[in-house]
């Protein structure tokens, strides 16, 4: 009876040992694992300080459209499909009780040349007999009178500057802003700054045009990017060039009359090729939409 006893608690002192040299140890390899990550840590938090500035600027422009005042020109087929719908609809069209009456009128007036009329059936001494012919002239004087403002004026359509010219046509806003040292016609855009997003600065660069426009903005995210470099002879190690977030813009409310020499035009999607250097353009005519 003592033997056994002897074994097992032999057994157990020696399971005690082995579990805890097994502790001893995996506590040495914990410790310099824990040593090993914090000085990692150290290195990654001191290679992140001194990081060097990026050398792109950030910046936010706003592709800011002026949508259709009239409707456009229908083409032929658009003309022919109009035609037969308006016939179709006019042949199985009821009629209206201005076509009734028209159709009493010619009922009357032929039974008075006829000799069959009896005055008894309406009361009419009293009152003016109007005829639903008389009205119909009365409403071809009013229309001959009334002159419709002209879908194309000429005058205007050539004034860039105008956000009357083109009124069949979505309109993009340009601004004329320094590069280095060339002026060239962008979208409205200016450098972002610590604290705010980068709608927040599409917004500024909105506010900052002498116009005064008023726009709503159609998302937080940007529509497109653009990446340039500056001239060679403006461009430093610090400074190589920027990157441009594009932020879609509807306008609601247009400020007093532009200049004739503002730095600022409105331009259909045909006339971007005229003041967009190409590789901007293609970026551009990725999202700006013609309606």
């Amino acid at each position: 009876m003592a033997a056994p006893c002897r074994t097992m608690a032999s057994r157990s002192l020696l399971q005690f040992l082995s579990c805890f040299s097994r502790t001893a140890v995996g506590n040495a390899r914990f410790r310099q694992f824990s040593s090993t990550s914090v000085c990692r840590a150290a290195l990654q938090s001191q290679c992140v300080t001194e990081r060097p500035a990026s050398p792109w600027t950030l910046m936010a422009a706003v592709c800011l459209q002026r949508l259709p005042v009239i409707s456009a020109d229908l083409s032929p087929i658009e003309q022919q499909f109009k035609d037969m719908m308006y016939q179709m609809e006019l042949e199985k069209s009821v009629l209206s009780d201005h076509e009734l009456r028209l159709l009493e009128d010619a009922d009357r007036l032929s039974r008075k040349q006829a000799d069959d009329y009896d005055s008894d059936e309406e009361d009419v001494r009293d009152q003016e007999i109007i005829l639903a012919q008389d009205l119909e002239d009365s409403w071809e004087q009013k229309l001959r009178k009334f002159q419709p403002e002209p879908r194309v004026k000429a005058d205007v359509d050539k004034d860039l500057t105008s956000l009357e010219r083109c009124l069949s046509d979505t309109l993009l806003l340009l601004a004329q802003q320094q590069v280095g040292s060339e002026k060239m016609w962008l979208l409205p855009q200016t450098q972002w700054q610590e604290g705010e997003t980068l709608r927040q600065t599409a917004e500024r660069a909105l506010a900052s045009l002498p116009a005064g426009f008023k726009a709503t903005f159609l998302g937080n995210a940007p529509c497109g990017v653009y990446k340039y470099k500056l001239p060679k002879a403006v461009r430093t190690v610090s400074s190589v060039g920027s990157k441009v977030f594009f932020f879609k813009a509807i306008l609601s409310e247009s400020g007093p009359p532009a200049a004739p020499n503002a730095p600022i035009l409105w331009v259909k999607k045909s006339e971007l090729q005229r003041y967009l250097k190409p590789a901007y353009m293609m970026q551009v005519e990725r999202f700006f939409l013609s309606l």
